[in-house]
């Protein structure tokens, strides 16, 4: 009897093999991950652009940008031009030159101005010389720092007697910064007055009438050591050397014009503007002692 033949099933293509247990999905998955990754290339997905990069790659966007920087720079510098014609950034910047040589020399000369001889402002090409290069320029430097300095040993002063608070710390400030301002209002009116031509600026007189704070600082720190009699031997010194001091330097700005002028020196004119600085370098005394003597007890 012939040996009967056994039907082995065929698989038909898409059709899973009978015999096994799951369903081979790895090709299929791998042909659809590839898919996916092929558009990206390097097998990384595209990369979609971000809005910023949207945004620069519009020409409309570059114009604006453009505008934008071009109306930057115009405020820029109309500010600049406005904030010098009625703040002198250029000026002040000239006054603030200085070095520790200057600082000294001008200290020394403050103290002792009765050995000093040359009083004359130098020049290069009609123009005075940086404050670093002549002991004799003014500058805002000193009389800045010793503003601030004079404030804060008032309130020293004040806390060693028991008797600092902010509001009266505020109020010494306040007042020495009004009595400079009606100092430099009071000559600028009486300069104009007298019809004086000088090349005295509003900034020079502020620096001429400032350095009258380092001798206070003398005299209160002095008085805070040794008591009245300290105070009042050095706010004496230091008085008598502003004294010296203002009349020998405001004589070359006010009487040397004159002298220029032709002015004799007995006229009427004249006299008034000896009168003029005289006031000026007596007034410096009276403040010394006004704003500093109610600091020392």
């Amino acid at each position: 009897m012939p040996a009967s033949k056994r039907r082995i099933p065929v698989s038909q293509p898409g059709m899973a093999d009978p015999h096994q247990l799951f369903d081979d999905t790895s090709s299929a998955q791998s042909r659809g991950f590839g898919a996916q990754r092929a558009p990206g290339g390097l097998g990384y997905p595209a990369a979609s652009p971000t809005p910023q990069a949207a945004f620069l790659a519009d020409p409309v966007s570059n114009m604006a940008m453009a505008y934008g920087s071009s109306l930057a720079a115009q405020g820029k510098e109309l500010v600049d031009k406005n904030i010098d014609r009625f703040i002198p950034i250029t000026k002040l910047k000239y006054y603030f030159a200085v070095d520790t040589i200057y600082v000294g020399r001008k200290l020394g000369l403050l103290f002792f101005p009765y050995l000093h001889q040359d009083w004359e402002v130098q020049y290069q090409q009609d123009t005075p010389v940086a404050p670093r290069f002549d002991v004799n320029a003014p500058d805002l430097y000193i009389p800045a720092m010793a503003f601030i300095t004079y404030v804060l040993v008032a309130g020293l002063a004040l806390g060693t007697q028991d008797r600092f608070s902010p509001d009266l710390l505020g109020l010494q400030a306040s007042s020495a910064l009004a009595w400079l301002t009606l100092e430099v209002l009071a000559i600028l009116l009486s300069l104009y007055l007298v019809t004086v031509n000088t090349d005295l600026t509003t900034i020079d007189l502020v620096a001429f009438l400032g350095y009258k704070y380092v001798g206070m600082i003398g005299g209160v720190l002095m008085g805070l050591l040794f008591g009245k009699i300290g105070y009042y031997l050095v706010l004496g010194w230091c008085c008598v050397a502003i004294f010296v001091f203002m009349i020998r330097t405001l004589r070359l700005k006010i009487l040397a014009e004159a002298a220029a002028e032709g002015v004799p020196v007995r006229g009427a004119r004249n006299q008034l503007r000896m009168y003029l600085t005289m006031a000026v370098a007596a007034a410096q005394p009276l403040l010394m002692y006004w704003l500093t003597f109610h600091l020392v007890r």
